[in-house]
């Protein structure tokens, strides 16, 4: 009997040697560092306009149509609209700031309108494209830089809708880092 409480005790006291080694290791596995940390502030981003979107002048027949000016400053019709002589482009925006960053590209989603400056008359403007194409509504500052050049389409109504004046109007575009 005094073999078993010895080899009891024995086992006891080995259990909690290791209990007791174990918190003692677990102190002593303690480390501390000094970390990093940094940052960097770039130039703000920039859109300037250097072309404004100009549909030129036209004839609008008895039920309208539609003027398309697409980016790359190609102008056709359908419906019932002539085009005729005098200057006409696509928008152009110069796009500035930090060397091969990707930036977001937002056209506008809706309705922008054209009103005559005389009668209040509006015609719109929409299906808005870019070239570079914006499928992924992103783009890349090569050199900090990026030209990005806008079409739209003009709904035009007829000659009582729309009578003879100049027409002129806003939009917004949207462009900010990823």
């Amino acid at each position: 009997m005094k073999k078993k409480i010895l080899i009891s005790l024995a086992l006891v006291s080995v259990i909690t040697g290791f209990s007791a080694l174990q918190v003692h290791a677990q102190g002593v596995n303690q480390a501390s560092v000094t970390a990093h940390a940094s940052a960097e502030v770039i130039e703000a981003i920039t859109a300037t306009e250097v072309a404004i979107m100009n549909f030129g002048r036209f004839f609008p027949e008895t039920n309208g149509g539609e003027i398309r000016l697409t980016p790359d400053g190609i102008r056709t019709t359908s419906g019932n609209v002539t085009l005729s002589g005098g200057s006409y482009n696509q928008a152009i925006f110069h796009i500035t700031g930090h060397f091969e960053a990707t930036i977001t590209i937002a056209l506008p989603s809706g309705t922008a309108y054209l009103t005559n400056l005389t009668n209040g008359k509006t015609m719109e403007v929409t299906e808005w494209e870019a070239n570079p194409s914006l499928d992924s509504g992103t783009g890349v500052l090569k050199d900090g830089k990026l030209t990005l050049n806008v079409g739209a389409t003009l709904k035009v109504g007829s000659m009582n809708d729309n009578p003879v004046g100049l027409y002129s109007g806003t939009y917004a575009i949207t462009v900010s880092y990823n």
